[in-house]
């Protein structure tokens, strides 16, 4: 896959996400995809339609993000960042997206999380 093709799927991601679009986020992944997070693999479109739900309460449209590394690779795309909402500072968090057939196959997250 293209830098470019990567980009693309990526940049329509955080789109999504700072829109709290969970219909459009969704467009994203397949019923194969996978989250990988500190509590473990989300597999399927419920279970990562489930997951996006409940982060968008704690990163809801509007809150302070501020992009602290973004790069592209091939199919693989990596992002550093840092937010505030009303619910929780998160002073550092991260995503490593790998993409086929321009859709995210795998995604992981890891978030310092601090509820206020």
């Amino acid at each position: 896959m293209q830098d470019s093709t990567t980009n693309d799927v990526l940049m329509h991601h955080l789109t999504a996400f700072g829109n709290n679009d969970l219909a459009e986020i969704m467009l994203d992944y397949t019923e194969e995809s996978e989250v990988l997070t500190l509590t473990g693999a989300i597999k399927g479109l419920s279970a990562i339609t489930a997951f996006f739900s409940d982060l968008f309460s704690i990163i809801p449209t509007g809150s302070d993000f501020e992009m602290k590394q973004l790069t592209v690779t091939e199919n693989v795309a990596h992002i550093i960042w840092a937010s505030e909402s009303a619910v929780a500072v998160i002073p550092f968090g991260t995503d490593t997206f790998v993409m086929e057939n321009e859709k995210i196959r795998f995604h992981s997250v890891a978030a310092d999380i601090k509820y206020k």
